[in-house]
Formats: structure tokens, sequence, C-alpha cells
């Protein structure tokens, strides 16, 4: 009998580790996950399609593979939880549409190869927004289920956050990954743009979208994007640069004590008090290895451009949903649709000069720091499931393409998680980790000390 305990009281690289050793069973990992998942998954919703003996059947043929004295991958029998938006053969792959139900690809999207490669278990596909837009879904927030967890990566968010899973992966276009991870109370890592290859994974906006990890720990979510990233053909976006070593750069301590550049925004006034407050306290705390910068007017402007460019491309992207199944898309879809369509061609071009423009701005700040500190979100989960919350926090680093990560370190008076979110330079996802874990211990050592 498995002890459902495992799903949560390890951490994905040590339950790996233990795995590799032959000191835990794959089979008792996975029946704790899925034990855990049959406990609280009725409640929070976060699967879209579960098969508890697909999952056993995998884990019966991780420990075979290992008792057999062959390699083991670097994800030996970690249970790892999709985005119903990332193809996986044989599985059913909705996209969290009525228009799609019933679909199930024939090959595997590029992400997940290099899952099964790795050795781990696909533990099943979580639930997304609608066409991973605005749309929600029926997941609910682990931590108080009458607030969103936040979109469009839900279930993935929730299901790590619930201790159903170890590790999941989400997606990006605006702030699908860092704001439920704030919401939820979890890590959510966002690599650089071309990191991650897209390849079968439903593209709503190629420009924008990104691949991202949730995970309860920098560590594990440094395992887990480890693993995803790497140069894929099909994906343009890649290139063929070696490997960036995340894990093995972000369990080493830093050289020297990390700085850090608290950046408002030019949304800081939409941030909750308690939120406002947090980050204050922190910039504070951290003392001569914080500084405050501020960033350039045309700032302002990056959630629009960033709409502007994410709606065009979305109504290019979806043109067959609305073609083939029109009426069975919610009315926020088809209106958002009906405004990508009427983006003018000079205004769309315009649009796509705006990332490498504002990146440049952000070159002297990243001279100065090792990473920016700024919300994840507005502050925590809002109430009520009708809206998935704010991406305004995150509209200027997915514009610009740099890795990003948010990091549950506050909470509000009501106990509602509230995630910082810390910015790196385009490719310093490596070093934007190390700094993260940094801050992790840090606060940890000084929460011991009082």
């Amino acid at each position: 009998m498995a002890d459902n305990t495992l799903a949560t009281g390890l951490s994905a690289v040590e339950a790996r580790d233990r795995m590799a050793s032959g000191a835990l069973n794959a089979t008792d990992y996975a029946k704790s996950c899925l034990d855990r998942i049959a406990a609280l998954d009725s409640d929070i919703q976060a699967f879209e399609w579960l098969d508890p003996a697909f999952v056993m059947r995998q884990a019966e043929m991780t420990d075979a593979h290992r008792k057999s004295g062959r390699p083991i991958g670097p994800l030996h029998g970690v249970p790892v939880a999709l985005k119903d938006i990332i193809d996986t053969r044989g599985i059913p792959t909705a996209n969290g549409t009525v228009i799609d139900i019933g679909r199930v690809p024939d090959r595997d999207a590029t992400i997940v190869q290099k899952l099964r490669a790795a050795g781990a278990i696909i533990l099943g596909k979580t639930v997304t927004t609608e066409l991973a837009f605005l749309h929600p879904g029926k997941t609910r927030n682990p931590v108080n289920p009458a607030h969103t967890p936040g979109g469009s990566s839900s279930g993935s968010a929730a299901a790590v956050a619930a201790g159903m899973a170890p590790l999941a992966v989400g997606t990006q276009t605006g702030g699908s990954v860092i704001r439920p991870a704030s919401f939820c109370g979890v890590t959510g890592f966002l690599p650089s743009a071309g990191s991650i290859a897209r390849t079968g994974i439903l593209a709503q906006s190629p420009t924008l979208d990104r691949v991202g990890v949730f995970a309860r720990s920098v560590e594990d979510a440094a395992l887990l994007a480890d693993v995803l990233s790497g140069y894929d053909e099909w994906d343009k976006a890649t290139s063929p640069a070696p490997h960036p070593q995340l894990l093995a750069v972000a369990s080493t301590d830093a050289p020297v004590t990390p700085m850090f550049a608290f950046v408002r925004t030019p949304y800081w006034h939409k941030a909750s008090e308690a939120c406002q407050q947090a980050m204050e306290e922190l910039a504070e705390h951290l003392g001569e290895g914080c500084f405050e910068a501020g960033l350039p007017d045309a700032f302002g402007e990056a959630a629009s451009v960033r709409e502007r460019i994410n709606l065009a491309e979305m109504s290019k992207a979806y043109h067959r949903y609305s073609r083939d199944g029109g009426e069975q898309m919610s009315l926020q879809l088809r209106e958002a649709l009906d405004r990508g369509s009427k983006v003018l061609a000079h205004d769309y071009i315009a649009a796509l000069d705006w990332p490498d423009y504002l990146y440049a701005a952000l070159g002297e700040i990243f001279q100065r720091c090792d990473a920016i500190i700024t919300p994840a979100a507005p502050g925590p989960a809002p109430m009520g499931l009708e809206s998935t919350g704010d991406s305004v926090f995150n509209a200027i680093w997915t514009l610009c393409g740099t890795p990003v990560i948010t990091l549950p370190l506050f909470s509000d008076e009501d106990g509602m998680p509230m995630g910082v979110q810390l910015v790196g330079p385009r490719g310093g996802d490596a070093r934007l980790l190390r700094t993260a874990r940094w801050l992790v211990k840090h606060l940890e050592t000084d929460d011991q000390g009082d």
C-alpha cells in the first residue's frame, strides 16, 4: 500500500534520486500521487484526463527498466502533469474547447518526447481555459476554492499546489504560468523565449507563446526545465545552442551575495495594498543588496502592445475554430478574435519591433543587478471564478522574452498566496534560478533567526 504522503513529502529531485537508487519504487510514488488525486480532485478539478491504470503501467515499466541495469533518465519515475493543449500520442487533447472534444493526437509534442526519453511518467492532462485564452475552466484554487486559480494553466498550477503532481507543464502568452503559480502558492518558471520547443502545442501567438513549468521548489523547476530545453528544427524560435545546465547551476551557491533591482513598473497603482506593502518590505529587508530602478515611460504601453500582437496572431491561428465552431465559443473569445481581425497591418508590424526596443532599455538595470524583483500579480487570487485575474504585471516580461520565476514568499491576512516575480536577462536562466534559490534560503534563514 502506497503512502500518499510521498506525493507531498518529497521534492521531485529527492524522489528522482531515491527511485534511481532503488530506495523508492516508481509504482509506490505514482500510487501516492493517484491516491492524493482521488482524495482531492473532485473538489479542485485540476485534471481534464486521467487514467490511473495507464499511470501504473508506466510506473511498472520504469521500475523494470531500472532493475534491468540499463541507464536511467534524469526524470526517472517522476510523474509530470501536462496542460491540455500539449499533444500526447493516444491521449485526448481537447485544448480547453468543446470543439476539440474527442481529439486524440497520433504524435507527441516535442516536449512530451523529451519527457518520455527522460523516464518521466505522464500523469495526466490538466485543465486549461478555453483555447488557453481567458474564459475560465472548472479548476478551483486549492488554497481556497472560492478563489480563482488563475489561468490559462490553471490545472497545472493547482495540481502542483495540492500535492497531486510533483511537477507540471504549462504555457504562457500573457501571464499564464506566473499568475496561476502566484495565486496557488507554487514556484512557476518561464525560461527565456526560444528555450523550449513548442512543436505539437496549440499555437495562439507564435511571437509570444512560451512553455513554462510548475514545481514546489526552485531546484524542482530547474530539473524539469532542464529536460524540456533544447533545439527543435520544427520550432524556428529555438537554436542549436549548448545545453543551459539549469539544475547544476541552480543547485550551487551564489559566489557573491546577489544584487536585486526593485522595479514597481508603470502598473504599480494596480497592485493591492497588501502586495505593495509586501514588496516594499522585501526591498527594505534586502538592504544594500537591493536598489530601486524606474522604467522609461514607453513601458507603460507594454501591456497594450503585447495584447495587440496576441489578438492579431490569435485571430489568424484560431481561424479554423471560428470557421468550424464559432457558435460554440464563449462570447469573450469571439469578441477577442473580432478585435484581433481588425488590427491594422502597419500597427501589428510596428508592434513586433517593441520587444527588442524595450529589452534594450533594460540593459542598464541588468548591468547593475542579478535579478529584478517585481510583483507576480496585482495581489492574491481574486474571489470568484468568473475571471482568471489580471496579467498586467507579466506583460512587460512576456513581451521582452526574458526568463522569469515567481516564488511563493508572501500571503495576505486571509492566507492567500502572493508571489514575488524575479526577472533576468535573456539567456540568463541558470543564473536567475540560482539567484532565486539564494533568495528563498536567505529568507528562510532570517525566519529561523527570528
